[in-house]
């Protein structure tokens, strides 16, 4: 008999969320996130290790006895919030979670250890478009070596080890050193994507890779809604705040009926992607009605927070365009995030599916 879902924040929940805030506060600014796009280094190293070697958040959904938090979704959604609400350059997303969940799945121990050691960071090599469910691509294996190419790997960059499905059905894990990195345009220039050339690569077999893909990618849509509510709250508050400061006949910008509509709309869109959100990540915690619960967060995920991104920018006038602003960045993000994991059209035809709600 399934129980009703407790949405509400633990305090211990609400404590990680306030260490998690400061820590960024620290080390991932706005200008520094900004420079760091510019550069040939996006990812943020030393906010990387503040979060895993300070905080042990690599390996949040690792079990204790692996050197893991043991902790569950409920506590890495938190720290996705807060990712997002930073536009952290960090691969969190793709390793401690869609990577560890794989992980998990095939029970590879070895590996999830130096996972949450941090001595490692680990990528799934399937397109971030991919969907949990639906075909994805896999390199040859042939003469016990690995050979094809796999595009549009989400922080592949920063991986040392990639986690390549393959035709005979297995999942492999692979030293990013032995592989053909090549950056690929990305909207979002805080998750780059890569493709991954394997030419006559030996890898380690962990698993089948249906069902730990499926697993990963899965968890990764339904934590993703978190890292979307926390984009959604930081262009939320962002506005409110500048149109409180901003001033035109000679009274606050804030003021005027038309924007407090638009404000009002927008924080009733953010309330409800927060009971969604959170919704997915207690299912994911508690193993009850996990599908249905990922594809309602995601498909309401990510048209909010694309308009929230889109208010901001609009909202914040002239310096909103700018590339001095950060709102351009949670624009990007929000606009990748919309087609990671499955867009909102793919989730809302899986849970229709699911509920044996037909379209005529």
């Amino acid at each position: 008999m399934s129980t009703q879902p407790d949405l509400l924040y633990s305090e211990e929940e609400e404590a990680l969320r306030a260490a998690v805030r400061d820590l960024l506060a620290d080390h991932c600014d706005a200008a520094g996130v900004i420079a760091r796009t510019e550069s040939d280094a996006p990812h943020d190293v030393a906010a990387w290790k503040a979060l895993t070697d300070g905080m042990g958040l690599a390996g949040l959904l690792i079990p204790e006895d692996l050197g893991g938090q043991g902790a569950s979704h409920r506590e890495a959604a938190v720290v996705l919030e807060e990712l997002g609400r930073a536009v952290a350059p960090v691969p969190y997303l793709t390793s401690a979670v869609v990577a560890t969940e794989a992980l998990l799945e095939c029970g590879a121990g070895n590996l999830l250890t130096r996972l949450a050691s941090a001595t490692r960071v680990a990528a799934l090599a399937v397109p971030l478009s991919t969907a949990a469910g639906h075909a994805h691509p896999a390199v040859r294996r042939e003469g016990g070596v690995l050979r094809g190419r796999l595009t549009g790997v989400a922080d592949a960059v920063a991986a040392d080890v990639l986690l390549v499905p393959a035709d005979d059905g297995g999942l492999y894990a692979v030293d990013a050193a032995d592989v053909t990195l090549t950056p690929q345009s990305s909207l979002d220039l805080t998750r780059p994507l890569a493709s991954v050339t394997l030419d006559g690569v030996s890898g380690r077999l962990l698993g089948d890779a249906g069902p730990a893909v499926r697993r990963a990618l899965r968890a990764g849509a339904g934590l993703l809604a978190s890292e979307q509510l926390g984009l959604t709250e930081w262009s939320l508050t962002e506005t409110v705040r500048y149109l409180k400061e901003r001033r035109q006949f000679n009274r606050p910008v804030g003021g005027f009926q038309a924007l407090k509509h638009r404000l009002a709309q927008l924080w009733l869109e953010a309330v409800n992607l927060r009971a969604a959100a959170r919704g997915a990540a207690d299912a994911l915690a508690t193993g009850e009605d996990v599908d249905v619960a990922v594809a309602v967060a995601q498909a309401f995920a990510a048209p909010v927070a694309v308009h929230a991104a889109e208010e901001a920018v609009q909202l914040h006038g002239g310096i909103g365009m700018t590339w001095e602003h950060p709102a351009h960045l949670y624009l990007k993000r929000a606009k990748a995030d919309s087609i990671a994991y499955g867009t909102a059209g793919a989730h809302r035809a899986a849970l229709a599916e699911r509920i044996d709600l037909r379209a005529p």
